[in-house]
């Protein structure tokens, strides 16, 4: 559970190293993610296994992300990523689950989720999912992109401009909405609007919905 530097490494490096709260009732999975994201320089500052607990080490440790379990005791999955948004507005929120259902996932969208990872996922998605988020990213697995999408292919109303194009990939990579702006030497409101009028044509509830939408259907990649 510890962030400490092991021997011989550099406190530098160590305190570089994304922190992680993880959450998951179940003891094997928890155990099992913490550990392979400690082999993978994920420094994982807490572990919890139940709802309440999970909040409690978000908002203690203040992690730049929590991985947070859907179903567990106390508080489910959404609730603790619902009050970690307000609390805690500094972590990333990434949900680790077995269910794709669309409307729960577009509820944990409007909890304030950055990210969802399929329990089946490799292992390996699980980091790309944490480090992505980390540095401000969205992250959707792929299969739940396919739930979270609606069928746009062939609708007049759902061709992006590729103004809109270009904002929604940079939104795809991190990029925060500043950056967006100084990279296509546009203002940031700009920004906003292309973000705003693409949500309305891929029927989007929130920027992550409309990112996971547009990689679905191969309007941006």
């Amino acid at each position: 559970m510890s962030s400490e530097p092991s021997p011989g490494q550099d406190v530098d490096a160590a305190d570089a190293r994304v922190t992680c709260v993880v959450a998951d009732d179940h003891p094997a999975v928890l155990d099992a993610v913490s550990q392979f994201l400690e082999r993978r320089g994920i420094a994982v500052v807490g572990r919890a296994r139940d709802g309440e607990e999970a909040l409690e080490q978000i908002e203690q440790f203040q992690p730049a992300v929590a991985l947070v379990d859907i179903l567990m005791p106390k508080l489910d999955g959404i609730e603790v990523l619902r009050r970690a948004h307000r609390s805690t507005p500094g972590a990333a929120l990434l949900l680790y689950t077995g269910f794709s259902d669309r409307a729960l996932l577009t509820e944990a969208l409007d909890a304030g989720a950055q990210g969802f990872v399929l329990k089946e996922a490799p292992l390996d998605d699980l980091l790309r999912a944490v480090t992505t988020v980390a540095a401000g990213g969205t992250y959707v697995d792929p299969v739940l992109a396919g739930t979270l999408a609606v069928s746009v292919v062939g609708n007049e109303a759902a061709q992006l401009t590729p103004g809109e194009r270009d904002v929604l990939r940079l939104l795809a990579e991190g990029l925060a909405n500043d950056d967006i702006a100084e990279r296509l030497h546009i203002s940031a409101e700009t920004v906003r609007k292309y973000i705003r009028k693409a949500m309305v044509k891929l029927d989007a509830d929130t920027r992550t919905h409309a990112v996971a939408v547009a990689l679905r259907e191969r309007l941006i990649q």
